[in-house]
């Protein structure tokens, strides 16, 4: 049984269109132009049964919620709940961005670079952490959200930082990682949660398909403002990976599917700026490189050996079929604990082997960049997946829990410069391959 959840933020609003905080002030509702976006994203989700709906009661939410489930054929019922409510800025809702740096310098300095030790004084005279509380908040919904709902489709429509809460929540992360995300108006953020059985901790296996995917709405993805910015991408699909082989090292091209995924995705990153591509020397993500850069004449493309998929040593070329029949412990090793497994025979790896490679790969290529130049960075399924759990703050065991699918694009931003903390600003795009969710290969692993 598997539970997916939508993560929608709400569309424009007043207080966006004006830079004003919002907070929980319910004074802010959305903008002709919010009311589109949420009705575009009911279309996008129109073939999507949806089983359960929650919203924030603010007005510019659950009128979100509304339209998109106005343009739904069967839609369910909306819980209205204040577990969605967003953040508590009472002190500061209403003030204008340079307002507030000029009132509050050094909160609003706090706020931009550690908002989790924010503290702020309510009008009663008490302090509190909005950061802290909101987190505390979300992991309480979350854990309801997991008991309640034991299979199908739920959309979870909020705001930004009660939603970016709800990511980490999910994640197992504090509040100090609160920095890591960027939401968009009326963005999808797509999880899967697997056994609904919880376990101590309230938690069921989770696995994040998406974060802040605004293609459902059209035009060109959002551009990064004088910050380095690389460009992560999963290789289009192999008959390998359509068969459901484990591929590592062996070198199999892209499938018909394969290519036609990486044209799409050239087409996706046709408007966006590329000054420098890197890629394995494996042809697979080779090819999808070059398939985004004949839109880019005069990019080089440079090989990087720590970008190589993971070595699966005597696994290659095998379906898990074979390796169930031959290593049957190992396998489930493999499923439950991934970074225990050393693949068996020449040439096999550790998740932590790749780790340590596919890390300094990315740290190397973003050093090297200016302020205002993207990295398109071409690469595989584990090679990916550990680069991302390493910025989402999470482990080699956790490998799992992040998809890569193929001709999938995650978009990474330096905004305090390389040595700084990077933002995830969106993971593993693929509605441009058709549809808001992953539908590609699952391939192997």
């Amino acid at each position: 049984m598997t539970t997916r959840v939508l993560l929608l933020r709400h569309g424009l609003s007043s207080f966006n269109a004006r830079r004003l905080v919002q907070g929980r002030d319910d004074t802010s509702t959305l903008t002709p132009e919010g009311e589109a976006m949420a009705l575009r994203t009911g279309e996008a989700l129109k073939d999507l049964p949806l089983h359960r709906a929650y919203t924030s009661p603010l007005r510019r939410a659950r009128r979100t919620a509304e339209l998109v489930l106005t343009v739904l054929p069967s839609p369910p019922s909306l819980a209205v709940t204040e577990q969605l409510l967003e953040i508590d800025l009472e002190p500061w809702c209403g003030l204008h961005s340079t307002e507030l740096v000029r009132r509050f310098p050094e909160e609003q300095a706090l706020w931009r670079h550690r908002p989790e030790q924010l503290m702020l004084r309510r009008a009663d005279g008490s302090n509190y952490r909005p950061i802290v509380e909101l987190h505390a908040q979300a992991t309480d919904f979350w854990r309801h959200l997991q008991r309640e709902n034991q299979d199908g489709n739920v959309l979870v429509v909020a705001h930004n930082c009660i939603l970016r809460c709800l990511l980490l929540a999910a994640l197992g992360l504090g509040p100090e990682h609160f920095k890591l995300l960027r939401l968009d108006n009326c963005s999808l953020s797509v999880l899967n949660l697997g056994d609904p059985q919880v376990d101590a901790a309230g938690c069921r296996p989770l696995q994040l398909e998406s974060i802040n995917s605004t293609l459902h709405l059209g035009g060109a993805m959002a551009r990064p403002v004088g910050c380095q910015r690389v460009l992560l991408l999963r290789h289009g699909e192999t008959d390998w990976n359509r068969d459901g082989r484990f591929q590592g090292q062996i070198d199999i091209p892209l499938n018909g599917r394969g290519r036609g995924q990486s044209t799409a995705t050239a087409e996706l990153l046709r408007e966006t700026r590329i000054d420098r591509a890197y890629t394995s020397a494996l042809a697979r993500p080779r090819q999808t490189a070059e398939a985004v850069l004949k839109h880019h004449p005069g990019v080089p493309l440079a090989t990087v050996r720590g970008l190589i998929e993971i070595g699966h040593g005597d696994w290659e070329g095998c379906l898990e079929s074979d390796i169930a029949a031959s290593w049957p412990e190992l396998l489930a090793r493999w499923r439950s604990q991934p970074h225990t497994v050393a693949m068996p025979g020449e040439g096999g790896e550790t998740v932590q082997q790749v780790w340590d490679r596919s890390v300094k790969a990315l740290g190397s290529i973003a050093a090297g960049l200016a302020p205002g130049e993207t990295a398109l960075v071409v690469a595989h399924d584990a090679v990916n997946k550990t680069i991302l759990c390493d910025l989402l703050g999470l482990t080699a065991a956790d490998i799992w829990v992040v998809k890569q699918g193929n001709g999938g694009v995650t978009v990474i931003d330096y905004p305090e410069g390389v040595e700084g903390q990077p933002v995830i600003r969106c993971l593993n795009l693929t509605a441009h391959q058709g549809g808001v969710l992953d539908g590609t290969a699952a391939g192997a692993l």
